[in-house]
């Protein structure tokens, strides 16, 4: 093997060791009376973070309660971890590409299936409720997501990989680079440009879809505000704001948005959207918009401001209803 194959099998080795310590998915709970939000952590042989609070939330819906102590893998996982991180460092020692290639099918199926066990583990935990909790909500499981984002309830739940999990990503992605230039593929890409063109557009357009948080459709007569909990049934003055984790929350008055934000201070907002007044149920960007303020509007909770996305539209509005235009920084959270 090259020079460049041991160094990173050794590097890929040494990041599986770190990543023993450290943890490796963390899930986290994010609801308006916890702004802050809770946190799970788990670690390659414990779990860590918030897990009595949430132990205690979850007695009330009939959710077990967690303890490391009640799953086999946090007793075996450290090991085979650690079993996996020797195979990658005595591969570098013995420079034998079979061992490179036996290392990397078998880290991909261990990847497989931990993850099918991980499943198994939320989907028992969400399912298996207690007929006699004290909250019952008939139909509704609490399975957590996999990966990314589920709404359970009123608490949006974050399944995501901790520090520990993006170095044992990492190191899969050191053992394909080690197989790859043992087997010469990048060299014969680079003969292709095309293709090679191709694939760069495609990470590109990965990572791009990948790091987009927009607005969500307000579904109206069915979703309910954050804020006042009654439900949006006016496509002209809802309004919505998205969190930097891409949690979503839906008002249905621009008053309503301006208390939730004031009411939780510390809440990571990165994006504010509104209904634009002369349509149904569209919205726009908030701090592009135009804003007008009259009594006349009665808006659902009484803040009685309309957005337009062009200023002709809202200066002609204006103008029926003898109102000054005001800017999003006038009508925004302070």
């Amino acid at each position: 093997m090259t020079t460049t194959t041991k160094a990173l099998l050794i590097l890929s080795g040494l990041l599986l060791l770190a990543s023993i310590f450290l943890p490796i998915w963390r899930i986290e709970l994010d609801a308006p009376q916890y702004p802050e939000g809770l946190v799970m952590l788990i670690y390659a042989n414990k779990l860590g973070g918030d897990v009595e609070i949430i132990n205690g939330l979850n007695h009330y819906i009939g959710m077990a309660t967690l303890h490391a102590e009640n799953f086999i893998e946090f007793t075996i996982l450290p090991y085979i971890i650690g079993f996996f991180a020797v195979w990658a460092l005595l591969t570098a020692l013995i420079n034998r590409v079979k061992l490179l290639y036996g290392l990397l099918g078998s880290f991909i199926l261990f990847g497989i299936v931990a993850m099918v066990d991980f499943w198994r583990w939320e989907y028992n935990y969400g399912h298996n409720l207690d007929p006699n909790a004290a909250i019952i909500v008939p139909g509704m499981a609490y399975q957590p997501p996999l990966i990314g984002f589920k709404q359970l309830l009123n608490f949006g739940a974050y399944s995501i990989p901790d520090i520990g999990g993006i170095l044992f990503i990492a190191s899969g992605l050191l053992m394909v680079g080690a197989v790859v230039k043992e087997k010469g593929w990048l060299t014969r890409l680079k003969r292709k440009p095309t293709l090679h063109s191709v694939l760069v557009i495609l990470v590109l357009m990965s990572i791009t879809s990948c790091g987009h948080n927009g607005p969500e459709n307000i579904q109206l007569n069915q979703d309910n505000c954050d804020f006042c909990k009654m439900t949006i049934v006016d496509g002209h003055f809802g309004s919505e704001v998205v969190t930097k984790k891409g949690r979503v929350y839906k008002f249905d008055d621009l008053s309503c948005l301006v208390g939730y934000a004031k009411e939780n201070p510390k809440a990571e907002l990165s994006g504010y959207y509104i209904h634009n007044y002369p349509s149904e149920n569209e919205l726009i960007d908030a701090t592009k918009a135009v804003f007008i303020a009259s009594d006349s509007l009665r808006s659902p909770m009484g803040g009685n401001i309309a957005a337009f996305k062009n200023m002709s539209e809202a200066e002609n509005f204006a103008k029926n209803l003898n109102s000054s235009i005001k800017s999003w920084d006038q009508v925004k959270p302070q």
